[in-house]
């Protein structure tokens, strides 16, 4: 499908650089942009006294004078926050009007376990989620934005690494394919990357023929799939000689010059918890290429 509404995701002390990716590429296919600039406080206690008033014992005053103190230095950081934040998203907004974009900009102060739930709302009204170096490189704040903007919604999600060369036209893409239903996902979300792609590398590592998954030829029947809609397509089938699957797929991106990895994104809860650190560090590191990700 063809991508008209994006959503980006940005902390308020993230800087500009995600949001001029998500920009550029909104640009490159006349796409509307959606901002989301988050600041997720810390954890709030509650009331810090004891009773109606300061206790009377020594002991129970002091302890119930810290946590008033504490109190008192939360709002004030929350006060420092949401200053933090309207400033981010007014600098924002005066880079996407000199872009000549169509987009809005918004702001959302909330707790940790609402940081999901809150991009998950934008972005089941979004056609891709853009997640840039920043906020992939931020451990607090982009599990929760991943969490919430691709296993909670079906959406897919564009994970731009630090030094990638970001596109929504690439001329080559290494689709990862395994015959399961993430994999039939992501490539039918990126549809209109692979039609247009001079390339597309259907790749397969250690297939096996099954009557019941991969058919008697491993990626045929996906890659007849993808021609009926204008695709170029060979099929790669690599054996792993012992490897993990993400390091054979990083290296046949890395030879066949590839500008995109399209994957399925497995939601177990061991994946959501080790994203970052698991799944896609891999492609973070080396090649830094955009990986296009779908549920």
């Amino acid at each position: 499908m063809a991508f008209r509404s994006v959503l980006n995701v940005t902390g308020s002390d993230h800087g500009d650089q995600d949001v001029r990716i998500a920009a550029t590429l909104c640009a490159e296919v006349g796409a509307y942009l959606s901002v989301l600039v988050m600041s997720p406080p810390p954890l709030v206690m509650a009331s810090p006294l004891l009773g109606d008033g300061i206790p009377e014992w020594p002991g129970q005053r002091a302890q119930a004078i810290a946590r008033l103190e504490k109190r008192y230095r939360q709002i004030e950081r929350f006060s420092q926050d949401m200053a933090t934040l309207e400033k981010t998203a007014r600098e924002i907004q005066t880079l996407l009007r000199a872009m000549w974009l169509c987009f809005d900009v918004d702001t959302d102060y909330c707790d940790q376990a609402s940081v999901g739930d809150a991009v998950r709302q934008r972005a089941l009204c979004a056609d891709l989620t853009i997640v840039g170096p920043a906020l992939l490189n931020d451990d607090h704040l982009g599990p929760s934005v991943v969490n919430g903007s691709l296993f909670d919604t079906g959406k897919p999600v564009l994970v731009v690494p630090k030094g990638a060369e970001a596109t929504l036209s690439p001329r080559r893409v290494v689709v990862c394919w395994d015959s399961r239903a993430e994999a039939s996902r992501a490539v039918r979300e990126a549809l209109d990357i692979l039609s247009r792609a001079e390339e597309v590398r259907v790749t397969l590592v250690d297939p096996e023929p099954t009557c019941n998954a991969n058919g008697a030829e491993p990626g045929a029947d996906i890659a007849a799939y993808l021609t009926r809609h204008g695709a170029r397509v060979a099929v790669d089938r690599l054996p792993s000689a012992g490897k993990p699957a993400t390091a054979v797929l990083a290296q046949h991106a890395i030879d066949t010059s590839a500008d995109m990895i399209v994957m399925g994104a497995y939601g177990s809860r061991r994946l959501r918890e080790r994203l970052f650190g698991g799944v896609t560090r891999w492609i973070v590191g080396k090649p830094a290429l955009p990986l296009f990700l779908a549920r």
